[in-house]
């Protein structure tokens, strides 16, 4: 069953009369076509003028692809690794080792989850210390192999509770981050959903940013933000566009690299299709780093993030 956002009930009221035709009406096929073609233009309408409240909807989408998701559809040989080695397995951060276009690499993504049980599982995408522990690990090993790092951020942040502070979550991604800029590897980031705060920068220090089209990355989420700054969630839709959380405002002010193009309609209609362009952006990117010195992407990578607030 199809999950509508509010500003897509005219999208709902032509999937309901296509539902309707299939039982009532000798010319379905023709009929079908034609509104398939107004829905199709409709789309494209509509998620060409979304507004920063609206994407903020559409990166929270319940069906929206998540990171094991793209893994499974984009990646080959997956062997998943596990554990920090130090406390726990945290499920909120998946780490393997998989294979693009004959290349290996290795993979970090957060993960949501799909159903009531698995976003459970996976604590609705918050990592814990053993989480970001477990991606520092896990950069080092592909360090220590010269494989690239590609990681998946959809997070609305990491964990705030009482036992992640008392085992030091500010340090812990405090160190992510250290380590990202520490290690010679290729590292591609893609924020495919929520990219929140440093819960997201955490895995997102690279030397290129992706962002999906309709994603967003922000400091705090629209209802934190109004809640602070006006205390009413009545202005999460004006703290939404003050943000400049849209991908569109990450690229415009450098804090991204690049704009992963959506199907009109957005990623969660279309799964394995946005795979496929998701996919030929991550080899586009990684033969454009190939080449480049381990060591001069280390400083590139450096220079780039130290000198970021520099261009707001």
């Amino acid at each position: 069953m199809n999950k509508y956002l509010d500003f897509e009930t005219e999208i709902e009221k032509l999937d309901n009369k296509i539902n309707e035709l299939q039982n009532n009406n000798n010319n379905y096929e023709v009929i079908k076509k034609k509104l398939l073609d107004q829905k199709k233009t409709l789309l494209k309408k509509i998620y060409s003028n979304l507004s920063a409240w609206e994407k903020v909807q559409v990166s929270r989408h319940p069906d929206r692809p998540h990171s094991i998701d793209y893994i499974n559809l984009i990646f080959k040989k997956i062997i998943y690794l596990h554990g920090d080695k130090k406390f726990a397995d945290d499920s909120a951060i998946l780490g393997c080792l998989g294979e693009i276009e004959g290349q290996s690499v290795l993979i970090i993504g957060t993960e949501k989850g799909n159903t009531m049980e698995s976003r459970m599982k996976h604590n609705f995408g918050m990592a814990k210390p053993e989480g970001y522990r477990k991606a520092q690990r896990l950069m080092m090993l592909a360090n220590k192999f010269d494989i690239p790092v590609i990681t998946f951020i959809d997070t609305a942040g990491a964990f705030p509770g009482k036992d992640a502070e008392e085992r030091g979550q500010s340090e812990s991604i405090a160190s992510s981050i250290l380590t990202s800029l520490k290690i010679n590897s290729t590292i591609i980031s893609i924020i495919i959903g929520e990219g929140g705060s440093g819960g997201a920068i955490a895995l997102a220090t690279a030397d290129k940013v992706l962002m999906l089209e309709h994603s967003i990355y922000s400091v705090i989420s629209p209802e934190g933000c109004s809640s602070i700054l006006w205390r009413s969630s009545e202005f999460t839709k004006k703290a939404a566009e003050n943000l400049r959380l849209t991908a569109q405002d990450c690229l415009k002010n450098k804090i991204i690299d690049s704009i992963v193009e959506e199907i009109p309609g957005g990623a969660h209609r279309y799964q394995k299709e946005q795979a496929k362009i998701l996919e030929k952006k991550i080899i586009e990117t990684l033969e454009s780093l190939n080449s480049i010195n381990g060591e001069l992407k280390r400083q590139n990578r450096n220079e780039k993030f130290l000198n970021i607030t520099n261009n707001i």
